[in-house]
């Protein structure tokens, strides 16, 4: 039920106007750098975003697609933590969307 109000939440996004889409952008680069805890560049490289995190993977070569990032947020993948708990479905949504999009994982 959950990643079903994800998934709706998503596609009303992608389906609005070119500039909410820019800010999506902006929400998911700011959940990325600074408002998941810890933040994803300790452990991501992300050329977007400026960080050279050695822990996980790459993303700039992994290339994850949008569903790829909001599982491995949702319910941790490894080493890495779930954020199921930390962050809300829209900031989830919104740093899947931005590390598939800036990627080309799409």
């Amino acid at each position: 039920m959950k990643q079903l109000a994800v998934l709706a939440f998503a596609s009303v996004l992608l389906t609005s106007s070119p500039a909410f889409a820019g800010d999506l952008l902006a929400k998911g680069k700011a959940v990325f750098t600074a408002e998941a805890q810890p933040s994803c560049t300790i452990c991501h490289t992300l050329a977007d975003a400026g960080s050279a995190g050695a822990v996980g993977p790459n993303l700039d070569e992994l290339k994850p697609t949008e569903e790829q990032v909001r599982n491995a947020v949702t319910g941790g993948v490894g080493i890495m933590p779930a954020f199921e708990e930390s962050l809300s479905e829209e900031q989830i949504a919104a740093v899947a969307h931005y590390v598939s999009t800036v990627t080309g994982g799409k």
